[in-house]
């Protein structure tokens, strides 16, 4: 019995150590998870703290954001009545300036950052141009937001002013090409896109701000724009001689057709804008190169006169005076009177030009030899010299002193590959390409 008892309490001791190792374990675990409870409470806490930060932030930015837009929508409203504005002003302007003549040209001055350059030639233009105001409203466009520029430009009320802002970027095509240049060539697109598609103009006529004119200037674009609208064979008109050169011009009265665009003060038709300006080229200056393509120019010419209507005076510039001491500061401008409403012109036009100049190189002396250019020295009158090829022409160019320079296959100045400068008196130098003659339906020649 006694034994049974001691047994019976020895499995209470063991149940109650039992019990209490239970309760300490619970206890344990309660304490563990109270702990990891308060953990996780606080973590919520801090997230919940977070959430409501970058709630409070993204509303921050979106009130921000709808700002921006309202400020965006004002901007774009004042930016609208500001152009609405300058629109405005520009169709008045021009009216005003135009009155109610149809202008012969439009004639714009292209600047950019030279207000000295551009004070000079725009009184030069005033010069001449206060006469004909009506027949050749004058516009200066501006490239770039040069303020003293534009101020030079709105000082002057017989003009009408354009300002082209372009602020994209510039990607050459090549290594080493001037940034320049591309501007340039967007700007030039611009202003023709306006004066021929905004303002309407059948005619302009592209000066730059390093540019004076001659006295028959006016006279002469105004016989010259018949001619245009007469012969669709000539893509353009140009006061420009390249070969221009005191020593090299006499008579102020003549004009010759090229193949080659001589540029420098010339007058564009709407009709041949609208072909050209959907391919305009990107860079300056390869619009020299886009008159000389042959799905361009389709066979048609320019007409130039011998003696200069323009000077350029620009030795600083884009280019940065290439070629200025030797070609472009020895041009001849002319100075003379010409009447150009009496003058006949019909031999320049297409049919009667190629007869026209095939008898007078017909006419001229052939010189032949390797001492050609000394023999020419002692002949009294009009004299040709054949050139074989490219580098042929540019050894006799060098020895003359004129343009040696080709593009695309086309001497400057040349007609049917045959360049024509006067050699110190009123004699005629021709030079000859190998197949000139031919071209030209001359024989036994």
């Amino acid at each position: 019995m006694a034994r049974n008892f001691c047994d019976f309490r020895f499995l209470l001791l063991f149940a109650a150590a039992a019990f209490i190792y239970i309760q300490m374990r619970i206890f344990t675990t309660q304490s563990e998870y109270a702990d990891r409870l308060a953990a996780a409470v606080e973590s919520e806490n801090h997230c919940t703290s977070q959430m409501r930060y970058l709630i409070d932030q993204i509303s921050n930015q979106q009130g921000r954001i709808v700002a921006l837009e309202d400020e965006k929508k004002r901007k774009d409203l004042e930016c609208g009545q500001l152009r609405a504005l300058v629109q405005d002003l520009e169709r008045r302007g021009a009216q005003r300036v135009i009155g109610k003549q149809v202008p012969v040209a439009a004639v714009v001055v292209m600047a950019c950052n030279r207000p000295d350059y551009l004070e000079r030639t725009v009184e030069s233009i005033l010069k001449y141009q206060h006469s004909v105001a009506s027949k050749f409203p004058l516009f200066v466009s501006q490239d770039g937001p040069d303020e003293n520029v534009k101020h030079k430009a709105l000082s002057y009320d017989q003009l009408s002013y354009m300002q082209h802002l372009d602020f994209g970027e510039v990607h050459p095509e090549r290594p080493g090409e001037m940034i320049a240049y591309y501007k340039i060539a967007r700007h030039y697109k611009w202003a023709l896109d306006e004066l021929f598609f905004k303002h309407n103009f059948t005619r302009v006529i592209i000066l730059e701000d390093d540019m004076e004119i001659a006295p028959d200037f006016f006279d002469y674009f105004e016989a010259a724009a018949t001619l245009l609208d007469k012969d669709k064979t000539i893509m353009a008109v140009s006061s420009w001689n390249d070969n221009g050169q005191k020593q090299f011009v006499h008579d102020p009265k003549i004009l010759y057709r090229s193949d080659f665009f001589p540029g420098l003060g010339w007058m564009l038709t709407k009709s041949i804008w609208d072909e050209l300006s959907p391919k305009w080229p990107k860079a300056y200056p390869s619009w020299h190169s886009i008159f000389l393509l042959k799905e361009n120019h389709k066979d048609r010419q320019f007409i130039r006169p011998e003696v200069c209507r323009t000077y350029n005076f620009g030795e600083h510039g884009s280019s940065m005076g290439q070629f200025f001491k030797q070609y472009l500061e020895p041009i001849k401008l002319n100075d003379v009177h010409v009447d150009w409403k009496s003058m006949d012109l019909s031999y320049l036009m297409e049919d009667n030009y190629i007869r026209h100049f095939a008898n007078v190189l017909s006419n001229a002396r052939p010189v032949h030899g390797a001492d050609a250019v000394l023999k020419a020295y002692n002949i009294d009158g009009d004299v040709r010299i054949r050139y074989q090829d490219q580098a042929d022409f540019e050894r006799i160019a060098r020895q003359f002193g004129i343009f040696e320079e080709w593009k695309d296959g086309v001497p400057r100045t040349a007609y049917k590959g045959v360049v024509v400068f006067r050699f110190q008196t009123s004699r005629r130098i021709f030079l000859v390409g190998p197949d000139s003659l031919r071209q030209l339906g001359i024989q036994n020649a």
